[in-house]
């Protein structure tokens, strides 16, 4: 009996060094696979933050493109906003010389209405309208049909 149970004693102790074994090889089995699944996982994290990275980048790139356009935009419009701030300059003092004209051309009238200068009043008037009409004819002559370009003016803008 003693021999039996020797033996069966014996033969579970290899028994359980068989299965210690196993387990062993099991736990180092699942260690293994758990370090190969958090390098394939660090790896995979890794390669999203490059994504993200250069899809950072590119957005970045587009960006400042986008800036560099509406700047260059910007720029465009505001050279032609001083070409209109200095042509409309130009146009007030025409405006403002036309007016002074004008005035005097006026009171040329009134004076040669007042004196009746040895006219009639008829004669006064023609006299003073042709004189107005020829000053105004010359004065948009030389505003409107002018081919000379104004000075600073846009090249769109030139007749």
């Amino acid at each position: 009996m003693a021999s039996s149970s020797g033996t069966s004693s014996g033969s579970s102790g290899v028994q359980n060094s068989g299965s210690e074994e196993d387990l062993q090889q099991l736990m180092d089995q699942r260690k293994r696979k758990r370090m190969i699944s958090n390098r394939e996982s660090a790896r995979r994290s890794r390669l999203r933050k490059r994504k993200q990275l250069d899809d950072l980048m590119a957005e970045e790139a587009k960006f400042r493109m986008e800036n560099n356009q509406i700047i260059s935009r910007l720029n465009i419009t505001t050279q032609h906003y001083l070409n209109m701030e200095a042509e409309n300059s130009i146009l007030r003092a025409q405006v403002t010389e036309l007016s002074q004209r004008l005035q005097s051309l006026n009171e040329i009238i009134s004076f040669l209405n007042a004196n009746n200068g040895g006219f009639g009043i008829e004669e006064n008037h023609s006299i003073a309208g042709s004189a107005y009409n020829n000053f105004m004819n010359q004065s948009c002559n030389s505003l409107f049909f002018n081919q000379q370009p104004i000075v600073g003016m846009p090249d769109f803008l030139q007749y």
